[in-house]
């Protein structure tokens, strides 16, 4: 049997951004700014795009060579609560003021993390 897993940074970030810019439901109010389509990726993360709600960031979009960690920037527990409901590897990141890391570690999760965006939109009042 062939597994067929997605465990591509660049492609995983542009299957975000995709659905991200294509959801005309709740995630409507959520632009996809600042990308770098030329980005590549590092250990740490290279930044490929930022996810933008009326002119706030809400998280970025960071590319590493086998996931995206996206980093929320806003109401980090309600990223983190919902990312673990969601079966996704979360971490806090310790910075002032502090984040969320979302790991998105195969294209199949691009769905899962769909609901985190969902909550903290939510969560800040979008």
């Amino acid at each position: 049997m062939v597994e067929d897993r997605l465990a591509d940074g660049v492609r995983i970030a542009q299957l975000l951004a995709s659905e991200v810019t294509g959801n005309e439901a709740r995630l409507a109010a959520l632009d996809v700014t600042d990308a770098d389509p030329d980005v590549e990726p590092t250990v740490d993360g290279a930044i490929a795009y930022k996810l933008v709600r009326e002119g706030s960031v809400v998280a970025e979009a960071l590319v590493q060579p086998d996931r995206v960690r996206v980093e929320f920037v806003v109401a980090p527990d309600v990223a983190a609560d919902a990312g673990r409901e969601a079966a996704l590897r979360v971490r806090p990141k310790a910075v002032r003021p502090p984040r969320t890391l979302v790991f998105v570690e195969d294209g199949a999760q691009v769905k899962w993390i769909l609901p985190v965006l969902e909550a903290v939109l939510d969560a800040v009042g979008g």
